[in-house]
């Protein structure tokens, strides 16, 4: 290449400076520009993070609202078919109740009309007779037994009382242990005629009345039944309708946010393709004219490096989700990704999984399933034997101390790694099938291996037996997680 710069003029030396410097604070400016898409990238793959959070709680919450229906529903239909069934035994008691009343008030009546008399009761003449009219005692009803007590002065000793049917204890002065056997006799055989009169059978229109009120009981009940199911649906549609609505809220900021990512993306890579253009025109402003001095090549290293690395764009959603406009319990259209997801994982039905959770394999959100709290026993169990040991004695190895509770421990940690997740409502769900199985297995096989090490149970059959159980616990429960950890797999 011909060395253009001897045979240029100043001035033109000068506007050829001048041009190439333009070239190169633009290019400056534009890298300048460009160092801005890094950290908008990075936050824009915690915008799009954030709002699959968002739309994540929004399902859980509607899965654990549609969960509580659901329990609500099943706990109400539960009581009132027990109510159903136990109207027969309800009919069968009023129509005692109604008997015991029935024959309660014909006994009163006939004790009412029992009247005292001197030639009903041997040993009471007419003066006593008197006497305990006077005290309100003229028929069998107006008593209910005798017995004996202090005097009323307290002093003379013990004498007898009458107990009224309402009212306060009597005593009658001239009737005592003789006169007073008599008296109760005449009452209980009073009470045993009117027994015998008694009605033993309700009549028929006292029945009837009974029959009605339970059937109408029962129709009432039957209603309540009937209208469960709607119910619950207008519940379910209340929940679908404000999930909609929220979805459809998140939606819409989603979109707008995500047009004024897009927006921003093209000017970066416009700003991108220009400071290409600038470093292509730079480098024939170069060949054209030359190098121009140490400083020039200085400011054209600079400028002709390459543009920043800037990280992968995150991917957008290939389809907005868009909220639900179809009635109450109509599947709303989904894409194919969220038609397998949702396939896959089963749980409340139309309520898409939850993303796994990071460090929990085999994790899948399942709104309004939670694991159980009866797995705090296990954890417990093998926390204690993780600190007292497994039956040691002093007998026991060193070694099988020391490793029986570092089993223990991985144990402990593994069903709680498994277990605390499953328990919040974001990331709910059944523990991974076999579970329990090789827990148990677990446990058996320390107590089995501490007989082993113990000399007094070496030697017996027991050993062997838990030995056993243990490992087809254990293998039983490993091939359960492995096939429950497959795609396709049933929950346990």
């Amino acid at each position: 290449m011909i060395d253009s710069t001897t045979s240029l003029q100043a001035p033109e030396r000068a506007e050829i400076r001048a041009e190439r410097r333009r070239i190169v604070e633009s290019i400056r400016a534009h890298r300048r520009l460009l160092t801005a898409r890094r950290p908008f990238e990075l936050a824009d793959r915690r915008r799009l993070q954030r709002e699959a959070r968002e739309r994540d709680r929004a399902d859980a919450r509607r899965g654990k609202s549609l969960h509580r229906i659901h329990e609500k529903r099943t706990r109400r239909e539960r009581s009132l078919t027990n109510k159903l069934n136990g109207l027969d035994g309800k009919r069968a008691g009023r129509e005692r109740q109604a008997l015991a009343v029935l024959r309660r008030e014909s006994i009163e009546r006939s004790l009412r009309g029992t009247r005292l008399t001197a030639s009903q009761v041997n040993g009471i003449g007419s003066g006593l007779v008197r006497d305990l009219a006077a005290q309100g005692i003229t028929t069998a009803a107006d008593f209910r037994r005798v017995a004996w007590g202090k005097a009323p002065n307290g002093r003379g000793g013990d004498v007898l009382y009458i107990y009224r049917t309402q009212g306060r204890k009597v005593h009658i002065n001239g009737i005592g242990e003789h006169r007073g056997r008599p008296l109760m006799e005449w009452r209980r055989a009073a009470v045993a005629r009117a027994e015998a009169r008694a009605p033993h059978e309700l009549p028929a229109d006292e029945r009837h009345r009974i029959e009605e009120i339970i059937e109408n009981e029962r129709i009432r009940l039957q209603g309540e039944l009937d209208e469960l199911p709607g119910t619950a649906d207008a519940a379910r549609a209340e929940v679908e309708e404000a999930h909609a609505e929220k979805r459809a809220e998140l939606t819409a900021a989603e979109r707008e946010k995500q047009e004024e990512a897009d927006r921003r993306r093209a000017e970066f890579d416009t700003m991108g393709e220009r400071l290409l253009a600038l470093q292509a025109e730079l480098a024939a402003h170069v060949d054209r004219y030359g190098d121009l001095g140490m400083r020039d090549r200085r400011a054209r290293s600079r400028a002709m490096r390459a543009a920043p690395a800037v990280p992968p764009a995150p991917a957008a959603p290939a389809v907005v989700p868009a909220p639900r406009s179809e009635a109450p319990g109509a599947a709303a259209p989904r894409s194919p990704e969220s038609r397998e997801s949702s396939e896959d994982s089963p749980g409340v039905p139309g309520v898409p999984s939850l993303p796994g959770v990071p460090g929990v394999p085999g994790v899948l959100g399942e709104p309004g399933v939670r694991a159980g709290v009866g797995w705090l026993l296990p954890v417990v169990l093998f926390a204690l034997t993780a600190v007292l040991g497994a039956g040691e004695t002093d007998a026991t190895p060193l070694w099988f101390a020391v490793t029986a509770r570092l089993i223990s421990l991985a144990v402990v940690v593994d069903l709680l790694r498994l277990w605390i997740p499953r328990r919040k409502w974001r990331t709910a769900g059944p523990m991974p099938a076999g579970t329990g199985l090789v827990a148990w297995g677990a446990f058996l096989g320390l107590a089995g291996a501490s007989m082993f090490a113990d000399p007094s149970y070496a030697s017996g059959g027991a050993p062997w037996a838990l030995a056993i159980v243990s490992a087809l616990l254990v293998l039983g429960g490993a091939r359960r997680r492995a096939s429950d950890g497959k795609p396709g797999a049933a929950p346990e």
